[in-house]
Order: C-alpha cells, then structure tokens, then sequence
C-alpha cells in the first residue's frame, strides 16, 4: 500500500485562535503583554475579573457557538509545575519528570487521552511562568550530580505556539547550565525555526511524535504532515540538537507493515542514528471511558476494529501475540538502519519487554536506570 506524504484537511496553529482570555490583574504579566502585543494575529484578547466571570464569559462564548480549541485561557497554575510522570500501574514505565506548561492542546488527534481527562472548556496556558522557571532552576540544582530526563508535552504540544510564549527557549536556558539534565520538548508540529539559533542547547532533546501518514490523516487532523515533521528533525539535528521520536501509539490496519517500514525509512534517511537518543514504542491503548466519549460524540470507530484485552491498569491493548508481531516488525524495520539507537517501550509488560527486546525488567526504576546508563556512557 503505497501513500503520498501530504495532510488532509487543514493544518492548526496558533492562528486557529479566536478568544484569549486572561485575568485583569495580570495586565503587567510577561506572557499576557506577549498576546496582548504580539502581531499578526486576528484573535481577540478579553480580560476577565475572577473565576466567576471567567465562567461566565466561557459559558456565554458556548453560546455562540465557539469551539472549545478556539479559546485560550490565561491563567495562573495552582499546583506543581514540575511532577513525576505518572505511569501507569503494573506495568513498566520510563519514570521521567514532567514540566507541566499547559493544559490541552490545539490539535485533535482522535486517540487522544486528553479527550477524557481533561474535563474543561478550552486551552488554559499557565500565565505564572516565573514560578515555573524557579521550579525548574531548583529542580535542576537538587539534581547537579544525577542523570533525569525531564520533559514538556504530557497534557499539550510543546511547541505549538511557542514562538508567542517563548517557553521552550527559557527552558533550554535554565537546563543547559546542567549537563546531567535532558530535557525533551515533545511536539506534532514543525514550529522549530524560532529555536535553532540558540547558542548553547544543553542536552536539550527535541522530540516528534511519528505515526505513518495513513494514521496521521485518519487521527492526527490538524498536525504536521510526516515529510514536515522529518524536515523539521533535519534541520534540528544539523543545528545541534539530540532528536527523539515516539511511535506511539501504533495503530494497525490492512498494510501497516510497509507502511511503517516507509515511515521508519524516511527517518534515518532524514536523521542520522547518531543523533538519535531514543526511540519509544507503544500500541494503542484506551480505558472504557474513552471508547464510551468516542461513541457519544460519532468520533471515527475504525480504531476499535481490532481485538483488545484490558491489562492490569484497566487499559485496553492489542492482544499480546499481536503486539509481539508488532513490536518485532517495527524493531527490525530500526535495527535494519541501526544496531545501537536506544529503544524503549512505553507502559508495556515486562513479559512484553523480555520477549521483543530481551532486557528482563521487573519495575520502572529498572527502565529508567537502564536510560541513565545509556545517556551518560552516550552523552556525558
């Protein structure tokens, strides 16, 4: 089955905003005036007094008919910027820290996780960057002597407006005085320009999530197109950047195989292995409440077509014999370019993970030692 690189439908960004909502009292606030001066941009900027007038302005703009991915919502985060990522349990996970940014994101991938667990109306951008950076300095100080992964992207793309918010690149800033920090900026997009003159990168990993471009039409609507996403890598790799990408998750159809052989072909023909950190795998996986969303709103239920089996976390996954063949067919379509580019599965069983790649883990701490063993015998 042979498919042309080009996207479907049109591609989203910052531009697809329309309200931006931020709090009266943050008028002086740094990411505030970046909107509220920001150029060439057609959206509209509303302040508003508290919580209670932000419902209601919400609940009036849902009367009109306004999209909850049209709206951004600037605020102030009352929890932690910087927390474990929180797996999954009974089955192995990778244990890196997550820098939350933002909640929900532009695109409108039909897979999803946020569609569930984010119960709320519209994009909400934490405003409070300067609590977010002193978190992160002190993050990076308390590990001077340890090897962490720590990443942007769990609950949003990384980069999909960061040429306003200019996050990314304060980021890099505050970890690139700590060698033994690698901080992942995970992203759909190809929005890297505004990023790759900056001087001294640390080990900053700049990371795409990669489908084959038949998944990337039927669920990724909005997001870049594959031949955008390599490009973009391309051009990431040779500015000096580690590159990572996550096939995750794998959704099987009449012809995935070649099809995904075609995607893995085009990354290292785009990426040398050499600049790769990581790879990571992950079939798709759903709890019940997921695929209860997906029947009451008419989404695409081609995803269920295969047999699914729920696992210890009350997720449902490809039956095992079945993700076996996956796994295998995709880690051969890697190994045919490279031998050494680090492979990790995401939320898999340790019996998955003795059977596709032979490493017997018995708990995430034995992952994420095996990840610092491989960053600092790499990189350090």
């Amino acid at each position: 089955m042979n498919h042309d690189y080009f996207t479907i439908g049109p591609r989203k960004d910052i531009r697809d905003i329309k309200i931006v909502l931020y709090n009266e009292k943050e008028i002086s606030n740094s990411l505030v005036k970046r909107f509220l001066t920001c150029e060439g941009y057609s959206f509209r900027c509303i302040s508003y007094q508290d919580e209670s007038d932000l419902g209601t302005k919400i609940q009036s703009f849902i009367h009109e008919g306004a999209e909850s991915k049209e709206v951004l919502i600037l605020k102030d985060n009352r929890g932690r910027f910087v927390q474990k990522c929180p797996g999954s349990p009974g089955v192995i996970c990778c244990n890196y820290w997550v820098v939350n940014t933002c909640f929900n994101c532009l695109y409108d991938c039909s897979y999803c996780y946020l569609n569930t667990y984010l119960n709320s109306f519209g994009i909400v951008q934490f405003s409070n960057l300067e609590v977010l950076y002193r978190d992160l300095c002190e993050f990076s100080k308390k590990n001077e002597n340890r090897v962490c992964r720590i990443g942007t992207g769990e609950y949003t793309d990384s980069l999909m407006m960061d040429q306003i918010t200019g996050i990314a690149s304060e980021l890099i800033s505050i970890t690139s005085k700590n060698r033994n920090i690698f901080l992942e900026l995970k992203t759909k997009s190809h929005n890297i320009n505004h990023l790759l003159n900056i001087g001294d990168k640390g080990n900053t990993v700049l990371a795409w999530s990669l489908n084959t471009q038949r998944n990337i039409d039927k669920h990724e609507s909005g997001t870049s197109s594959l031949a955008e996403r390599l490009a973009s890598a391309k051009e990431a790799s040779k500015s000096g950047y580690h590159t990572a990408f996550h096939f995750d998750p794998i959704i099987i159809y009449e012809g995935w195989q070649d099809d995904y052989r075609k995607t893995i072909n085009d990354l290292f023909n785009a990426v040398p292995a050499g600049n790769i950190c990581w790879i990571s795998l992950g079939g798709f996986r759903y709890t019940l409440a997921f695929k209860e969303y997906m029947k009451e709103y008419g989404k695409d239920r081609e995803i269920f077509v295969e047999e699914f089996l729920p696992g210890i976390d009350g997720k449902y996954r490809y039956f095992k014999k079945n993700r076996l063949e996956i796994y295998t067919h995709i880690i051969q379509c890697i190994r045919d370019h490279s031998r050494d580019v680090y492979l990790y599965f995401c939320m898999e069983s340790a019996d998955i993970w003795l059977s596709a790649l032979g490493k017997r883990f018995s708990e995430s701490e034995d992952l994420e030692n095996d990840m610092i063993k491989h960053l600092t015998q790499s990189y350090l």
